[in-house]
């Protein structure tokens, strides 16, 4: 793995850094001009106007750092395109907040993009509930677009709160880096290290860091999807094939917080009657604001459930664990989950109106 180290893979996470927060820094100023700013209101949680501009950071970042490296670039084309398709409509969504239905167009695109002309694609479920393995034949596209649009908007609505999605995203591409280095792949390395790289960068902008009471940049519709993507471009990848690295139940794993509450969330929304879309004060982060912990407070929750979480995950990997046994402990938490969050709703529903701690 001496690759990783190599000049032109060090050249590229110096880019990747450099970029990434030299464009942020840049568009942050130019953000209110553009009308790329965030304003508070609704099921926001956030009390000032907030430039928009950390997914078009990270994505010129990632783009850039990629083209010092000396892989093919006609092997990275499918993810590229998808990967602007979603920054484009992402930010045109931050600017003119787009209907459902032209978001998720733009997702199905991007992940079909991916399936076909990328050859990423979910053929099976591994031997997720038998000795056998569970081949998709037939349904693999279509499930591989609706498990990338799943993920897509599973870091989407993980966004909500200062640091949030970030740091679920760099704890899913730093467990992915450790499994594909273990295994000796590379060139995932090296694009997994510049992710998780890009990401930290942007979090030093959109962390409560000392001296500064709020974030001073989101990553917007743009960088959720853009991630959100990437994220399920790997995690399908990589759990796919005879030179597998993962299973695809470990790739649950991976992202348990917020396919926890996303399902979650819209299951609950589905049994009161209302839009499994719509927009309320419910996800895990408004739950622990409403139990009084401040913003660092409520992310350092998020953060070790996120580590806890994945790391059985890779425990169960790397000990060969039955994917069968993992998975229905996977289902197992999330009842556990859906039941413990249905009566803190319950509760602060009958208590009051969720408070904000100052967010």
């Amino acid at each position: 793995m001496t690759g990783i180290l190599q000049h032109s893979a060090v050249l590229s996470y110096v880019v990747a850094i450099g970029v990434t927060a030299t464009t942020i820094s840049a568009l942050k100023h130019l953000a209110p001009r553009l009308g790329l700013v965030d304003t508070p209101g609704g099921h926001h949680m956030h009390n000032m106007p907030t430039p928009l501009v950390g997914g078009i950071g990270m994505f010129f970042g990632f783009a850039l750092s990629l083209l010092i490296l000396q892989t093919p670039l006609s092997t990275m084309l499918p993810l590229f395109a998808g990967c602007a398709l979603l920054v484009v409509v992402g930010v045109f969504d931050d600017l003119h907040e787009l209907s459902t239905r032209a978001r998720f167009g733009a997702q199905i695109i991007a992940a079909s993009l991916m399936a076909v002309w990328g050859d990423v694609t979910l053929r099976d479920l591994g031997h997720l509930v038998s000795a056998d393995i569970v081949d998709l034949g037939m349904w693999a596209v279509p499930l591989t677009v609706f498990a990338t649009v799943g993920v897509i908007n599973a870091l989407n609505m993980s966004d909500g709160m200062d640091g949030q999605g970030g740091s679920v995203a760099l704890i899913a591409f730093g467990f992915l880096v450790l499994v594909t280095v273990s295994a000796g792949r590379e060139t995932d390395v090296i694009n997994l290290i510049l992710l998780w790289l890009i990401t930290g960068t942007f979090l030093i902008f959109n962390l409560r860091l000392p001296g500064r009471r709020r974030a001073a940049v989101f990553m917007g519709d743009a960088g959720s999807m853009f991630l959100g993507f990437v994220l399920a471009c790997y995690l399908i990848n990589l759990s796919q094939g005879d030179q597998r690295v993962i299973t695809p139940v470990t790739a649950l794993w991976f992202i348990a917080l917020p396919l926890y509450d996303t399902v979650g969330v819209m299951w609950r929304r589905i049994l009161e009657g209302s839009s499994p879309f719509g927009a309320d004060r419910t996800h895990y982060h408004h739950l622990l604001s409403g139990l009084g912990l401040g913003v660092n407070q409520s992310l350092l929750v998020i953060v070790v459930s996120a580590v806890v979480l994945g790391s059985i995950g890779l425990a169960g990997q790397l000990l060969h664990v039955s994917e069968s046994l993992m998975f229905f402990v996977f289902l197992g938490l999330f009842l556990a989950y859906f039941l413990i969050t249905g009566v803190a709703v319950k509760r602060m529903r009958g208590l009051a109106p969720l408070r904000c701690s100052g967010i």
